[in-house]
């Protein structure tokens, strides 16, 4: 029975850095420690890299372990190469652009990552879940990472920072997301930016602009692993005037098996400080270029901060090459639809005047959806991105806050806590979600649950208007579906709630048990039961479970639930540890066939299973003629299958197998498929040293 509960090495540059060996040559072998690129977003369903250099996405350089920009999470559908903050401006009458990343070639040896970090200044992570091992009253979503840079270093451990012209700033970030389900689809990236002035250099910074540069692409990475120049060149893109949004969609690459949007949208600014003739309410600009182009006159990337007449910089795209001319028509609107490799840069401004000592902040957020409606999904049309625009409504609303109608001030009735302060990122909010315990037996699982969300306050209402539970699970097999998210799976299995509200009425009786059921070291009461039987042994099934409330009429709210991704677990069902001398050891299939139900496409993505194995073994098999084929260790309490293929692809690293069973892959010791044939295996209690022995028959 098993009971469980809910630096970045190679600032690579695209299709020219794919070692880390050729990391090392790029960078004269400097290892940068207090680079950090290991936090990820996974509070919602966007697995987003954040970093504490300017940076988001990874240039998949931490793929398949880590997600760049994965949606839905657990789908390997990622969306985002690499992006970064751009800042440019006017400083003593010359343009500078500060950039935290750019599409380089590697002759330009790391150009185009300008900010920087002082020795131990890592990522903060905080977070408003009262479970959450980073909860903090200072948080303000789901979960917060925080973390600050300045543009003035011009050398890194000696080496320079090629055709770095600092304007003299620090870069306080925050990164904000929620797991609600109506929000989970967006990470809201804010940016605090200060004038701090550059070797005694107190000047103000003119005309500034700010912007999120970011190189997108849309590719399902289960069907086709990134690499090569072909794998950047099928995304199609788009710039939606009405919600301030550049986008991009898969035009050509794995079509059938993305269906995705992802969008960059402008949410607001606010200048504060002496500067008070900027609200905030300034331009909202787009460009796009071609991947390192340099010729197209119309999609050419800039490569400099500023240039000429006939080859403008940087800081000419951030001014609106687009936008802020006549050349956004539907000529390019069409042309950029059409598949190719492309960047694009939203931006905010100008902003008149950026003194010593002042703040600008801009806000941006990053925005997932799935198409919708039948039509090819190759195509983009307004309908298709009806999903789309009511994820970048939501991201909206949630920078927006008490701003209900986002003109930039506290007006009358807009003050919900009475604080006299215009809150952003408030959002209504659904119960919390139920602590929960799962109790892995032999083709049987079994979810209990507390009644902490039964407690819970709306922040918008300020009432208690918990209403009921819903639990769901996957069906057996689901996670082998490339088409569909094994967490876009989910059935509901039951829908329980409160007699005289909304909703079915049942009532709590048949889920509610007399007496609390404690466990051991967990000082949480579970108050209620659901049972799964007849669970097949071996298959992935992931179980969810919510709350949910009633409800606000006075603030036009339906009912709102939380999120099934916060409180999901993956479970494989089986027998629990065995440690009586004379049960055997057992293996399924056996005999195993090629492509038994539940195998992936591949030779390494299969598995068979060892079951009634003690809480420690080792296990080793061998041919009839006595050689050792593989061997490897079991261990009930980190059981995960983490060291074989198959859960690399399939699984998240979450899923907890049976305390008596064991995945192996067919793999052997020399990382060789096994042939056909009969094999032996022993199995070593490691406390007693007690041996078991058996058999299987493998059929290709």
């Amino acid at each position: 029975m098993g009971i469980f509960t809910g630096s970045f090495l190679s600032r690579i540059l695209k299709y020219t850095v794919t070692s880390l060996l050729t990391c090392i040559i790029l960078y004269g072998g400097l290892v940068i420690a207090d680079d950090d690129i290991n936090h990820y977003t996974n509070a919602g369903s966007i697995g987003l890299t954040i970093t504490n250099f300017g940076t988001i996405g990874h240039g998949f350089t931490l793929w398949p372990g880590q997600p760049s920009c994965e949606y839905p999470k657990g789908s390997q559908i990622e969306h985002l190469f690499d992006g970064g903050l751009w800042i440019g401006g006017m400083k003593n009458g010359v343009i500078r652009v500060t950039t935290g990343a750019i599409d380089a070639s590697v002759s330009n040896r790391g150009e185009g990552f300008e900010y920087t970090n002082a020795a131990g200044q890592i990522i903060t992570q905080r977070s408003s879940l009262l479970t959450s091992p980073f909860y903090s009253p200072l948080a303000i979503s789901h979960q917060d990472f925080i973390c600050e840079y300045t543009d003035t270093a011009t050398m890194i451990g000696g080496q320079v920072i090629v055709n770095h012209n600092p304007l003299g700033l620090k870069i306080i970030q925050h990164s904000y997301c929620w797991n609600y389900p109506y929000a989970d689809f967006f990470v809201i990236m804010r940016y605090k930016i200060i004038n701090i002035g550059y070797r005694g250099d107190t000047s103000p910074i003119d005309s500034v602009f700010a912007g999120l540069w970011t190189d997108l692409v849309v590719r399902n990475t289960q069907i086709t692993r990134p690499g090569g120049s072909s794998f950047y060149t099928k995304g199609g893109n788009g710039w939606d005037s009405l919600y301030n949004m550049g986008y991009e969609f898969d035009a050509a690459g794995d079509v059938g098996y993305t269906n995705s949007y992802i969008g960059i949208k402008a949410l607001g600014s606010t200048p504060w400080g002496r500067n008070s003739s900027d609200t905030g309410a300034t331009g909202r600009n787009f460009v796009t270029w071609q991947f390192r182009n340099t010729v197209d006159p119309v999609y050419f990337a800039p490569q400099s901060d500023e240039g000429n007449q006939s080859t403008l910089g940087r800081y000419s795209k951030m001014n609106g090459f687009f936008t802020g001319t006549t050349r956004i028509n539907s000529t390019i609107i069409n042309q950029i639809k059409q598949p190719s490799n492309r960047s694009i840069l939203v931006t905010q401004g100008p902003y008149t005047r950026l003194n010593y000592l002042d703040t600008l902040e801009v806000v941006f957020g990053v925005i997932c959806a799935k198409k919708t409606g039948n039509d090819p999904q190759s195509w983009d049309s307004t309908y298709q991105r009806t999903e789309l625009h009511s994820h970048a409504d939501w991201c909206q609303k949630a920078y927006n806050g008490e701003d209900k109608n986002g003109n930039g001030r506290l007006d009358a009735g807009e003050d919900i806590n009475g604080n006299g302060l215009l809150d952003r990122y408030l959002l209504p909010s659904p119960p919390n979600s139920p602590i929960t315990k799962i109790v892995n037996e032999d083709s049987k699982v079994t979810v209990y649950w507390s009644a902490n969300a039964e407690r819970s306050i709306d922040p918008i209402s300020l009432s208690k208007d918990f209403e009921g539970y819903r639990i769901y699970r996957t069906n057996a097999g689901a996670d082998i579906d490339p088409t569909t998210p094994l967490l876009s799976s989910f059935i509901l299995n039951g829908d329980f709630d409160s007699i005289n509200n909304i909703g079915n009425n049942t009532g709590f009786n048949y889920i509610k048990l007399q007496q609390p059921k404690t466990f051991p070291n967990d000082t949480n009461q579970y108050w209620y039961r659901f049972e799964y039987n007849n669970q097949l042994r071996g298959w992935q099934y992931v179980y969810a479970l919510t709350a949910y409330d009633r409800g606000d009429s006075a603030n036009a709210l339906e009912s709102l639930e939380s999120s099934l991704l916060a409180n999901s677990f993956r479970i494989i069902p089986g027998k629990g540890s065995v440690e009586d001398e004379s049960t055997p050891i057992g293996i399924y299939p056996n005999p195993y066939y090629v492509h038994a139900a539940w195998d992936g496409s591949q030779e390494r993505e299969r598995k068979i299973y060892f079951y009634n194995l003690p809480e420690e073994a080792e296990v080793t098999i061998y041919t009839v003629a006595g050689d050792v084929v593989d061997k490897f260790t079991h261990n009930y309490k980190n059981n995960s299958g983490s060291d074989i293929q198959w859960f690399k692809t399939f699984a998240d690293g979450t899923q907890i197998l049976a305390g008596g069973e064991h995945a192996w892959d067919l793999i052997t010791k020399d990382d060789q498929a096994i042939a056909t044939g009969l094999y032996l295996f022993t199995v070593k209690n490691k406390k007693t040293g007690f041996i078991k022995k058996g058999k299987f028959l493998v059929i290709k």
